[in-house]
């Protein structure tokens, strides 16, 4: 017998549907309920509400657990790439060796723009953050590839989730060539996905350029345990925009506008001007974790704890181990990783964070990583939008295949009651 909830208005009862999932969690189903009571539940910022039912990423932040269709987070990351997970995620198992090998190459033949594209960069000035012009051409896709813009037509679908994990590399490296006044760098197709990312950001025409294969490896990885993360702000955008039968590539572009944010894709920007805050105060990375321990000083440390995980993140712990490489490798005199690693060693031994499980997270490293690798501050959030598109598109094909309703939050009005209009001159100064 199916589970209810009671809920007792003014003296009449209603019965709601107690629902539980894989992972046994419940929820309580308030689909029918303004039907039913004339009531509508008031969530800000939507914390307690399930906006749909997903079979893609499961989160446990009291344990740390991350998993994509079911599996660990740590496993794919020590045996997998970012192209498989991207297939597992889009199509929900893991692809055998065939199918993975066709996956790619039919990701590898879409790599190039259209050459009209290009003239869309030449609009922005230098110093835009390129974040614009990611999300403008993401958008102007739909203009040049108009034989993949229907949601309910699986070989449309198919060819636009080819052409984005295709093209956002070549995208978000132009934004960046634009802004340096460098040369566009075409894609060379006979490099790995995050190879040839590398090699379209720092190689020049006059000079040879050959992509290290520890730093590509890394960069993958970023990219995988980036790939997704359940309802998270700009996947919730995603699914929105989409639910209006809105085209891929439009309800990506809009992805990527939600993650620009300083809040959610720019936290790992945050960590970085941390940094430099404490190096241009002359590095006392003691006053600075003073200053966080004290509530009263409004000083917060980016790129520790996280609001879902209360335990360690577990892409930090992958991270982790990824960024002591690429610092070792590189050997860097940097005062900002100096500050870093100082920052980390403290907050992984002061009792103060460890009683608050505040421990670095995945933007702390991410953003530690960049950093060494050569990206400028303002690509950080583009990285992130490059990792997170598999999931983006998961999350949209999902909602399509499921045929959700288009959404449409209802809210609580507080403005003022009926008024009548009156006219210029009956009005009072």
């Amino acid at each position: 017998m199916a589970q209810t909830a009671q809920l007792t208005i003014d003296g009449r009862s209603y019965q709601l549907p107690l629902l539980t999932g894989s992972e046994e969690e419940r929820a309580l189903d308030i689909t029918g309920l303004r039907q039913q009571t004339g009531l509508i539940t008031l969530d800000s910022g939507y914390g307690n509400t399930g906006s749909c039912r997903s079979a893609i990423t499961f989160i446990d932040g009291e344990k740390g657990i991350l998993r994509y269709r079911g599996y660990p987070i740590e496993e794919l990351a020590a045996h997998s790439s970012f192209l498989e997970v991207a297939y597992l995620l889009i199509y929900g198992e893991l692809p055998s060796e065939q199918q993975l090998t066709a996956f790619k190459n039919n990701v590898t033949c879409h790599t190039m723009i259209h050459e009209d594209l290009k003239h869309i960069y030449q609009a922005f000035p230098p110093d835009a953050h390129p974040m614009a012009p990611l999300s403008a051409v993401v958008s102007a896709l739909s203009t040049f590839y108009q034989d993949a813009l229907d949601p309910l037509n699986p070989e449309h679908v198919e060819l636009a989730i080819c052409r984005l994990l295709g093209k956002l590399p070549t995208i978000a490296a132009y934004a960046y060539k634009k802004s340096i006044g460098q040369p566009f760098i075409y894609p060379d197709d006979r490099l790995e996905y995050a190879a040839n990312f590398l090699q379209m950001m720092f190689s020049v025409p006059p000079e040879p350029y050959q992509v290290d294969p520890e730093l590509s490896h890394t960069l993958d990885q970023l990219f995988l345990v980036h790939a997704d993360h359940e309802q998270n702000c700009s996947a919730s955008t995603v699914r929105m925009v989409g639910s209006s039968r809105a085209n891929l590539f439009a309800s990506i572009s809009a992805g990527i506008s939600a993650l620009w944010g300083p809040l959610h894709g720019g936290a790992n920007q945050g960590v970085l001007e941390m940094l430099q805050r404490i190096a241009d105060d002359g590095g006392n990375v003691e006053k600075y974790v003073a200053l966080a321990k004290d509530k009263s000083s409004g000083f917060r440390l980016m790129g520790f704890g996280h609001r879902v995980y209360k335990n360690f993140d577990p892409r930090a712990r992958m991270l982790k181990q990824e960024c002591d490489i690429v610092l070792g490798k590189l050997g860097i005199e940097d005062p900002l990783l100096d500050i870093a690693r100082r920052l980390e060693e403290t907050a992984l031994h002061d009792e103060y964070f460890i009683e608050r499980k505040l421990y670095p997270n995945v933007d702390f490293y991410s953003g530690t990583i960049y950093r060494a690798m050569g990206f400028p501050l303002n690509m950080f959030p583009v990285l992130f939008a490059i990792g997170r598109l598999p999931g983006w598109i998961a999350q949209w094909k999902e909602m399509i295949e499921h045929h959700e309703r288009i959404a449409r939050p209802r809210q609580l009005y507080v403005g003022p009651q009926q008024r009548h209009y009156l006219p210029l001159d009956q009005r009072g100064s």
